[in-house]
């Protein structure tokens, strides 16, 4: 049973801590992680624990940055906070007034949709609508994605649940860039990074300036991705996805973000970032995620209500307020953590992509500053992550994917042609050899030769490391092929490869 301490006990130096930490970096395969942890009248914890990269001795210290993805998210709502503040930008506004380009699907929408909207997930587009878009790494443009919405289809209402998405992010740090007249890289930069004194903070991958990094590391399986050893993956991010998750940050410059939230956009010399207001509208939920009976002695993390705020969720963890964050790109998971009544916070970064490892070492933590009933966080997250990999192995059939019966209708050459979906573009049919090969002409990595995969359908094998591969199924009427559809081949893939938001025509 890993203990647990009083609020405001002595940390620094806590080698019951490291234990902690350690264990669960053993237990888990994860090479290296990054903790940070800020508490009322007791100094900053910035610790790292493991190594950089497999089979490389550097080790992860307190200023190795890590990717943390989608917790960019609140950063993006704080700079139009800020905004907000200066009378720039106004939450309830149309989007249209700053973007007039800004078009959904549905007209009403359109003219509905405000920027508080663009950050709390009820637009109706369903879970990751458009993400294909943004990684992996493609041509397509922030105009481009900004074009590519008003093809996206929702699948409810607007204003009428929640689906998570990221496109809509990247639209809300365009109305920074515009209404600013700097990039939404620059404004954060200057804006928040700055004066925080996140020194070593990169807004996006690409203006990383030192070596101090950590490496990225995923199960590519067998059977399915996931599963499997755990292996050095590449990033794949770009740039136009900052103002959705593109920063990256270490356990050291972290504490002051932490702190100025806490301080509701106060900094230690009296100036303010933003308004107190702000800080409110910033927490205030906005969207209903869940809702259940609430924790139980085997489910202390469970919450009555989990809501979505301006880039936080909003829920309630052992009785306090808790605003939280996950982040997860490719071989790195992140996840932040407010306890705004306790002025706890805290920060932990895996150098691997598995969320369940890094949320129990969130919770043990949180449990560990908050001086809660012990409780066996290692057993239970081992416990949760045996069922998702059961689950995992039960979803793709205990190994790797099945070939369907059925066959293709036409000849091979038939299939081949350039095929258009209007959001995402152009994919490319050929039969070089005596096979067919497809090649999605934005995303590189996704390109390679097509597998029969059941009645005139095909699966890819996608020379991308790492990448989820797709069953692609051609529509044939009166011996010709009429229209593309897909669907990723995994049933674990990632909700990003939207795969079956796709709807390719020929391209005459």
């Amino acid at each position: 049973m890993l203990g647990t301490a009083p609020l405001g006990a002595a940390i620094r130096g806590d080698a019951a801590l490291d234990a902690l930490v350690r264990t669960f970096l053993q237990e888990f395969d994860i090479p290296g992680a990054a903790v940070a942890i800020v508490r009322p009248g007791q100094p900053d914890v910035t610790r790292g624990y493991g190594i950089r990269r497999l089979g490389e001795p550097a080790p992860v210290d307190a200023r190795t940055l890590f990717a943390i993805a989608s917790n960019s998210k609140a950063f993006t709502a704080a700079a139009l906070a800020i905004l907000v503040d200066e009378g720039k930008v106004e939450w309830d506004a149309p989007v249209t007034r700053y973007l007039p380009d800004f078009r959904m699907a549905d007209p009403r929408t359109t003219e509905l949709m405000t920027v508080r909207d663009l950050l709390v997930h009820r637009s109706g587009l369903p879970l990751g609508a458009g993400d294909l878009m943004i990684w992996p790494k493609s041509s397509h443009t922030l105009d481009d994605i900004l074009h590519g919405l008003r093809y996206l289809k929702p699948e409810r209402g607007f204003r009428t649940g929640y689906a998570y998405d990221n496109i809509l992010y990247l639209v809300a740090g365009m109305i920074v860039a515009r209404v600013s007249g700097q990039s939404w890289a620059d404004f954060v930069s200057a804006r928040l990074l700055g004066p925080l004194g996140m020194a070593n903070t990169a807004p996006m991958l690409s203006r990383i300036t030192i070596t101090n990094v950590a490496g990225r590391h995923a199960r590519l399986g067998p059977p399915v991705h996931g599963l499997g050893p755990m292996r050095a993956v590449a990033p794949d991010e770009q740039d136009k996805l900052a103002a959705a998750g593109g920063i990256n940050t270490c356990a050291a410059d972290v504490v002051h973000w932490l702190r100025a939230q806490l301080a509701l956009g106060r900094l230690p010399d009296g100036r303010r970032l933003w308004s107190e207001a702000q800080s409110k509208a910033m927490w205030s939920p906005q969207t209903l995620i869940s809702s259940g009976p609430g924790p139980t002695p085997k489910t202390p993390d469970a919450s009555v209500v989990t809501s979505y705020a301006l880039g936080w969720r909003v829920e309630t963890y052992r009785g306090q307020r808790l605003l939280s964050h996950g982040g997860t790109v490719a071989g790195q998971e992140s996840q932040h953590a407010l306890l705004p009544e306790l002025g706890i916070g805290l920060a932990v970064y895996c150098g691997t992509e598995e969320r369940l490892p890094c949320q129990g070492l969130r919770n043990a933590l949180l449990d560990r500053l908050m001086g809660a009933p012990p409780f066996d966080w290692l057993a239970e997250t081992r416990a949760r992550v045996a069922k998702e990999n059961a689950a995992a192995l039960a979803q793709s059939g205990g190994g790797a994917p099945q070939r369907p019966s059925g066959q293709p209708s036409l000849p091979l050459q038939a299939y081949v042609g350039r095929y258009r979906d209007p959001w995402y573009g152009d994919i490319v049919v050929l039969a070089p050899h005596e096979g067919l090969f497809i090649t999605f002409v934005p995303t590189p990595a996704f390109q390679g030769a097509l597998e029969p995969w059941g009645n005139d359908s095909f699966r890819t094998s996608f020379i991308g490391k790492g990448v989820e591969d797709a069953v692609v199924t051609f529509a044939v009427e009166g011996g010709r092929v009429t229209g593309v559809t897909m669907k990723p081949l995994s049933p674990l893939a990632d909700f990003s490869y939207d795969f079956q938001h796709l709807a390719f025509v020929p391209v005459r």
